[in-house]
């Protein structure tokens, strides 16, 4: 169940290794310890150490940990992954611990390349009695270096941008004049061939034109004699208005009359004292003494 220490140490102990054949574009290395900080991680590049790579395909887990237990206790240990899209997991290990005392534990597991993209978050679950401590989960991964073609002039379908030029490039030049519908719109417009078709207007189409001149001056004769006789009758229309609005002879009309007098005067310098209403004032002052007495009618002081 223990992994032999020499592959320990090899797995341990992998870098990035530079590839320099041509037909073979590939880097390999090993990520940071993911548990390094609790037994659930993120597969992100601040804890992978692997931040800014594209083209990276996880080839293998190389996990070690130590079970706290007792020998008699059932216990399972799960190192996985969940699949990034969140259907399952995309890497899932389980260690039979029932029945076996607690042990320190160094395995690595080869999985078929697969894009680390596709890898979720990491955890190691306990299920049963025990617990894990001292765990360290590593990811071994390939690097494509022509992941982009452009990246390197030794990747295959890497484009030279220098070919590109415009003395090296090839265009196909569009002339339009040799287009037909261009010039036959260009013939359309063509003044010549106006003057072409005025020489060559029909005996019938001038004498029409000369009826419509002679016709045209017509209406225009008519329409300046009903202006004529319109500008006539509106002035003598204002001259009427204007002699009806002359108020002259109202100015020399005399109104008989003078200053009238005032012939009523008061004789009596003063006015007697009316006895109804001195009568009726008192009937109201005494009414009102009624009233208030009777608010304090039933009061005993």
């Amino acid at each position: 169940m223990t992994v032999p220490k020499p592959l320990w140490v090899l797995a341990g102990s992998l870098a990035f290794w530079p590839c320099y054949s041509h037909s073979d574009p590939f880097t390999y290395g090993s990520t940071n310890n993911a548990a390094a900080n609790g037994l659930s991680w993120e597969m992100t590049g601040a804890v992978l150490g692997i931040s800014g790579v594209p083209g990276i395909d996880v080839s293998g887990v190389l996990y070690r940990y130590t079970a706290v237990k007792d020998p008699d206790d059932p216990m399972l240990v799960h190192v996985q992954n969940e699949s990034a899209d969140g259907n399952g997991y995309v890497f899932r290990e389980t260690d039979n611990w029932s029945g076996l005392p607690g042990n320190t534990i160094n395995k690595f597991v080869p999985v078929e390349l697969t894009p680390l993209t596709n890898w979720g978050q990491g955890s190691i679950q306990v299920d049963g009695e025990g617990e894990v401590t001292n765990a360290s989960v590593i990811y071994t991964f390939r690097v494509d270096e022509c992941f982009d073609p452009q990246s390197s002039p030794s990747c295959d379908g890497y484009i030279d941008p220098n070919m590109f030029t415009l003395d090296q490039a090839s265009y196909d030049y569009y002339n339009a004049l040799d287009d037909d519908a261009v010039r036959n719109a260009l013939a359309a417009t063509d003044p010549e061939l106006y003057e072409e078709e005025e020489e060559d207007e029909s005996v019938e189409d001038a004498e029409e034109e000369a009826i419509k001149d002679d016709f045209e001056k017509g209406l225009s004769a008519a329409q300046n004699a009903l202006t004529m006789a319109n500008a006539v009758s509106q002035a003598a229309v204002i001259s009427a208005m204007n002699s009806t609005a002359n108020i002259q002879s109202y100015y020399s009309v005399t109104i008989q009359g003078g200053v009238y007098i005032e012939r009523q005067q008061l004789v009596d310098s003063e006015l007697p004292e009316n006895p109804k209403g001195l009568r009726n004032g008192l009937a109201q002052q005494l009414k009102h003494e009624e009233m208030i007495q009777m608010q304090y009618k039933n009061f005993k002081f």
